[in-house]
């Protein structure tokens, strides 16, 4: 069985930092490409970074460029974010992400999550002074 576990949000201050992991289980994880999203109350779940699973390529959302860096550990089979220079509008559910991509293995440039079929339950990210 196919499982995504998110840990590591928590409340920080403005300016602060985070690392966020996601423990995969079941997963032939060299062959997934992943992705993180966040959705903040009201509004759409949108992808925050990607990586692929052949080149280890990223791709980020505007709004977290230069702040956020996605990354992922084979051997361990986790996925991490991490997030300095936090901003209130950064609060929201962090989600992670699985898709199976052995060919060709990249991030796209736009992070869409209908391309993803398996989700974590998420982990909640309040950036507040």
């Amino acid at each position: 069985q196919k499982q995504l576990v998110e840990s590591g949000g928590g409340l920080v201050q403005p300016g602060g930092s985070l690392k966020l992991s996601c423990a995969t289980s079941g997963f032939m994880f060299e062959n997934y490409s992943f992705g993180w999203f966040r959705q903040a109350p009201g509004k759409e779940r949108e992808g925050v970074s990607c990586i692929g699973s052949r080149d280890y390529s990223t791709n980020y959302a505007d709004s977290v460029k230069g702040r956020f860096t996605i990354s992922r550990n084979n051997a361990e089979k986790t996925v991490h974010l991490q997030m300095i220079g936090l901003k209130p509008e950064d609060t929201a559910v962090y989600y992670c992400a699985a898709v199976w991509d052995p060919v060709p293995g990249i991030c796209p440039a736009v992070i869409e999550k209908g391309r993803y079929r398996s989700w974590g339950q998420g982990t909640q990210v309040i950036v507040s002074s």
